[in-house]
């Protein structure tokens, strides 16, 4: 149990530090966010908790896999923004969006023979 709470305060401080930077400099906390964190956490806690290696190795060829869709989101969102659509509608939109690119995605390559 401890070891999930370990897990759970990295994570959490992870979020709420680059939160915090982007208030003060936003192209750092961009630069922060752009790196993939969650992914790091996900793979190295993958690995502490399997000692194997190939599990993190699957998991980010699936990632690069899914970079494309993900943009939807960090395009749409600042068009509506633009537009004078308030934040919540245009997030909610954005993530829609960015959703049903995901599902597109995994439709296309399932028929291009890729299973992810």
């Amino acid at each position: 149990m401890a070891y999930y709470i370990t897990k759970l305060i990295i994570t959490t401080l992870l979020i709420v530090l680059i939160s915090e930077i982007t208030k003060r400099n936003s192209l750092v906390g961009a630069l922060l966010a752009a790196v993939p964190l969650v992914s790091i956490l996900a793979m190295t806690w993958m690995y502490v908790d399997t000692n194997n290696s190939n599990t993190a190795v699957e998991f980010s060829n699936k990632i690069i896999w899914l970079i494309a869709p993900s943009m939807t989101l960090f395009l749409i969102f600042p068009v509506l923004i633009k537009k004078g659509i308030g934040f919540y509608p245009s997030m909610s939109v954005a993530i829609i969006a960015t959703i049903t690119a995901y599902y597109l995605m995994i439709l296309m390559l399932e028929k291009f023979g890729i299973k992810l």
